[in-house]
C-alpha cells in the first residue's frame, strides 16, 4: 500500500519547523566564518593540529570537472609524517570550491577541514571506486554477495580522525548509483560517504552530507566517537541512504544532527547472522541526543537488523521526528542470536507518523541459508517515556516478539499516539510483556502490567560524554603556496 501521508499543507508547515529546528541544531557548533587571506580563522575540535596545509598545494582544482583524486592522496600521505604520537597532528584546508574526487583514505591524528563553501564531489565514475572485501561480521556485501566499492572517505586502523569545517559539504552525487542499484546493473555493493573502521577517536562535526549511494556515516569497529552538528539530505525515496550507522562500535555520541533520508536517521548494527555472531563485537553505550529525522519509509532510531555481535545501553533523548514512517524500531529474526537490551528512549516529539513504535522478530533478511536456526536473539528492558505523537494514520504500535522468545521487560510511560481517525484495534501484539503508566490509546493486554508510572532512564555519565572541544586556530595563506616538494 503506499504510504500515507499527512496533508500536503500541513506536512509542508511541519517540514519547515523541523527543517528550521535541525538547521539550526545542524549550526549550533559552527565556528566563525573564515577571514580574509592571512586572518586567523577559529573552529572547534578535541585537539588542535600543528601542521596545516590546503588542498591547493598538491595541486587541487576547485572547478568541479578536474580529478582532484591525486590531489588529495598526496596531500593526506604528506601530511601522515605527522601522524605519530608526537608529532602534534595535521590538518587539511579544504578552500572553497568543487572538489572533484573519487575516494581517499585518511591517516591519524589528522583533520579534514571544509570552507563554507567547499564542496568534496564524488566521482560518478564508478571504474575509479575500488572493490574491496566484505566485512567480516557481514560476510557478503549488504547489496550483492561478495565484494563491496570503498567508500568516498574511508580509513582503518586509525587513532584521533577529525572532519569538520564551517558547514562545507561532501557530495555524494547518488543519483547515478541508486537508479544502477535499481536496475540491478551494479555487481557490488555500493559503497558509503564515510566509513572508518577499527579505529579510536573519531569526530565528525559542522558538515553537510549529501545524495549519498547508500549509507552517509559508518564507523564500523571503532570506539570513542561524536558526531555532532551534522545535516544529512538525500531524496526520502532515495534507496538505504541511511544518516548515521554505528556498527559494532562502543561509546559513541550522537547529538544535535539533522536527517533527511530514503532509510533510517539512525540505525544500530553489529554484525549479520552467523558472521556476526563469530566476530562477536556489539555496538553498546550509545547517546543519541538532540536529533531531527525525516523518513517516510523508515525509522528514526532503529535497532538491526543485523545485530548479532549484540546491542546494549543504548539512550536516545529529545527527538524530533516528521513525516517518518516509526520511531524506534527493533529489527531481529532467528538466526541472529545475541541481544537487543537495555534500550532507553524518553522526550520524543512525532508529527505525522505511520506508527510510533515497531518491534519485528521475524525480519527474514539473511545473508545466506548457512543462519543457526537455533540461534534465537534476546530482546529485553526496552524503555518508552513521555513521548507524544501526533498524526499517527496507521496504528499505535506494532509489536511482534518471537513465539517461545517473547520481547521482555517493555516499559511504557506517559506515552500518546493521537490517531488520525478512530481504529478498532490500534496496537497489534504478539510474544511481547511488559507494563504501562498513562498510555493513550491503551496498549495491548501483555502490556498492561502495572507499574509506578515512570520508566527507566539511566543516570550514570558514559565515558564519550566526557570528550569535550577547545577553540582552534589557523592562519590562511596570504598567496598560492608554493608547491610541496614530491607532489609534482
Amino acid at each position: 500500500m503506499a504510504l500515507q501521508m499527512p496533508p500536503l499543507h500541513i506536512l509542508c508547515v511541519l517540514l519547515v519547523v523541523a527543517a528550521s529546528s535541525g538547521t539550526a541544531a545542524a549550526r549550533r557548533h559552527v565556528p566563525p566564518e573564515a577571514g580574509p587571506a592571512g586572518e586567523q580563522s577559529n573552529y572547534l575540535a578535541p585537539t588542535c593540529r600543528e601542521h596545516t596545509a590546503s588542498l591547493t598545494d598538491f595541486g587541487g582544482v576547485g572547478d568541479g570537472t578536474t580529478s582532484n583524486t591525486a590531489a588529495f592522496q598526496k596531500a593526506v600521505a604528506h601530511l601522515s609524517q605527522y601522524s605519530g604520537e608526537g608529532g602534534g597532528g595535521s590538518m587539511l584546508y579544504v578552500p572553497a570550491g568543487k572538489w572533484l574526487t573519487a575516494p581517499f583514505n585518511l591517516t591519524s591524528h589528522f583533520t579534514l577541514f571544509l570552507h563554507a563553501d567547499a564542496v568534496i564531489l564524488a566521482s560518478q565514475d564508478i571504474t575509479q571506486w575500488p572493490v574491496i572485501d566484505p566485512l567480516p561480521s557481514y560476510g557478503r556485501g549488504r547489496d550483492h554477495a561478495g565484494g563491496r566499492y570503498t567508500s568516498l572517505i574511508a580509513g582503518s586502523n586509525l587513532t584521533d580522525v577529525v572532519i569538520t569545517g564551517n558547514n562545507g559539504t561532501i557530495d555524494g552525487q547518488g543519483a547515478t548509483w541508486w537508479s544502477k542499484y535499481k536496475s540491478g546493473k551494479l555487481k557490488y555493493t555500493r559503497g558509503y560517504l564515510i566509513e572508518l573502521m577499527h579505529s579510536d577517536t573519531i569526530f565528525i562535526s559542522n558538515v553537510t552530507l549529501l545524495n549519498s549511494p547508500a549509507w552517509n556515516i559508518h564507523p564500523v569497529y571503532s570506539r570513542n566517537i561524536v558526531i555532532q552538528g551534522v545535516t544529512i539530505l538525500a531524496p526520502t525515496k532515495s534507496p538505504n541512504t541511511d544518516g548515521i550507522n554505528p556498527d559494532s562500535c562502543s561509546q559513541v555520541r550522537i547529538e544535535d544532527c539533522y536527517v533527511v533520508s530514503g532509510d533510517d536517521c539512525v540505525a544500530i548494527k553489529s554484525g549479520w547472522d552467523e558472521y556476526g555472531i563469530a566476530v562477536g563485537m556489539p555496538s553498546e553505550h550509545i547517546v543519541v541526543r538532540r536529533l531531527t529525522c525525516v523518513s517516510p519509509t523508515s525509522a528514526v532510531i532503529a535497532l538491526g537488523s543485523e545485530m548479532s555481535g549484540g546491542i546494549s545501553d543504548v539512550r536516545a533523548e529529545d527527538i524530533t521526528a516528521v513525516g517518518t514512517e516509526s520511531a524506534v524500531r527493533i529489527k531481529t529474526a532467528v538466526g541472529r542470536g545475541a541481544y537487543v537490551r537495555d534500550v532507553y528512549a524518553r522526550r520524543m516529539t512525532l508529527l505525522g507518523m505511520k506508527r510510533v513504535f515497531w518491534m519485528t522478530g521475524d525480519y527474514k533478511s539473511h545473508p545466506d541459508d548457512k543462519y543457526d536456526p537455533t540461534a534465537v536473539p534476546v530482546v529485553e528492558n526496552i524503555s518508552y517515556q513521555d513521548v507524544v505523537a501526533t498524526g499517527v494514520w496507521k496504528e499505535a504500535a506494532r509489536m511482534e516478539g518471537i513465539q517461545g522468545a517473547p520481547f521482555k521487560g517493555i516499559c511504557m510511560a506517559n506515552v500518546t499516539a493521537e490517531m488520525t481517525k478512530a481504529r478498532k484495534v490500534s496496537w497489534n501484539c504478539a510474544d511481547v510483556e511488559g507494563v504501562s503508566a498513562d498510555v493513550t490509546p491503551a496498549p495491548c493486554a501483555p502490556l498492561q502490567g502495572a507499574h509506578g508510572g515512570a520508566c527507566p532512564f539511566p543516570t550514570d555519565t558514559l565515558a564519550i560524554d566526557e570528550v569535550t572541544v577547545q577553540r582552534c586556530s589557523y592562519t590562511l595563506p596570504r598567496a598560492p603556496a608554493a608547491a610541496v616538494p614530491g607532489t609534482n
